[in-house]
């Protein structure tokens, strides 16, 4: 992570923005007396409040560890023609 004072996040800040949200990095500023901080776009944040969400969810994180188990042991869902038919339909 990049890291700049806060007095160059100040004298730059269009630029540090648009780096910001083009490339997907945050950006830690610091300062002198008090505590340091992040910029993330808002796309990333919410992004990562998501992932946060689906971590915290024990009951999701079961179900998709059983897929994953599912999944790897070949035992997954396999549609008849009927519904592949309706699925290709679409």
């Amino acid at each position: 992570m990049e890291t700049v004072s806060v007095n160059q996040f100040r004298d730059n800040l269009k630029s540090f923005v648009e780096k910001v949200i083009s490339t997907h990095s945050p950006l830690k500023v610091t300062r002198r007396s008090g505590d340091d901080f992040v910029i993330v776009s808002a796309d990333d944040w919410e992004r990562e409040q998501e992932t946060l969400y689906v971590l915290q969810n024990k009951n999701l994180m079961q179900q998709i560890a059983q897929s994953l188990s599912t999944h790897n042991s070949d035992r997954g869902y396999t549609p008849n023609q009927e519904q592949l038919n309706e699925i290709s339909s679409f």
